[in-house]
């Protein structure tokens, strides 16, 4: 029995930092752009280790080889969507336009498996509520729809405004449940001690009461206290 939880045990942790080992080498994109392709391939995996770890018929050397195998095949396809631009449309697909100057494309809708009902609340994903207000919109290869809406409807940006140009600073977090992160300090050149004095300032007795706090060039902090 003991002996059967330690095989269990290994494989478990082998399978997972596996796993862990292939979804680095794959890249991002297996989440960031999911195709139906991707998502297939990581059910597949996960099922590969999965059967592999739980049968006893089955070895720790199977774990290692369903997962090599199972992600250099899809490393390939990667590598050759990379290489061959001509392949992408056949491994990768290509994006539809289902809406074209306000007209919804049923045929598009048709070949792409999607109904109207769907295609509602995809745009209402992105803040659309009525057809009437897309100009254009496209059905991405991750199943996304992204819309460029009516001209009068399209919401207007600084250069339509004429508001002066500005440097653009991304925010640094400084403290994340209580803890302070280190790097952040880092990157604005400030010490642990500046911090300190900053939330003492404010009323703060330290970061163990902070549960988040930024700060931004030129905005300074936001802080939000437990």
């Amino acid at each position: 029995m003991n002996t059967n939880f330690f095989h269990l045990t290994l494989e478990l942790f082998v399978g997972f930092f596996a796993l862990l080992v292939m979804t680095k080498v794959l890249g991002k994109n297996q989440i960031t752009q999911l195709t139906p392709f991707d998502f297939i391939s990581a059910l597949v995996l996960g099922e590969l280790v999965g059967n592999a770890i739980y049968d006893k018929d089955i070895g720790l050397h199977y774990v290692l080889y369903a997962v090599v195998v199972w992600g250099t095949l899809i490393y390939t396809i990667e590598m050759i969507t990379q290489k061959m631009r001509k392949s992408r449309p056949w491994l990768e697909g290509t994006p539809s336009l289902i809406i074209s100057q306000g007209k919804i494309q049923y045929e598009e809708l048709k070949k792409n498996k999607l109904d109207l009902d769907q295609l509602l609340h995809l745009l209402r994903d992105k803040g659309v509520f009525s057809i009437r207000e897309v100009e254009y919109g496209i059905l991405e290869t991750n199943g996304a729809v992204n819309v460029m809406r009516k001209q009068p409807l399209d919401y207007p940006v600084n250069r339509d405004l004429q508001i002066p140009a500005q440097p653009v600073h991304l925010p640094v977090l400084l403290i994340l449940d209580g803890e302070v992160i280190e790097e952040g300090l880092r990157q604005i050149n400030k010490e642990k001690s500046w911090l300190l004095d900053e939330l003492f300032n404010r009323g703060i007795a330290g970061p163990s009461a902070v549960f988040v706090a930024e700060w931004q060039n030129g905005e300074g902090f936001e802080i939000q206290t437990y």
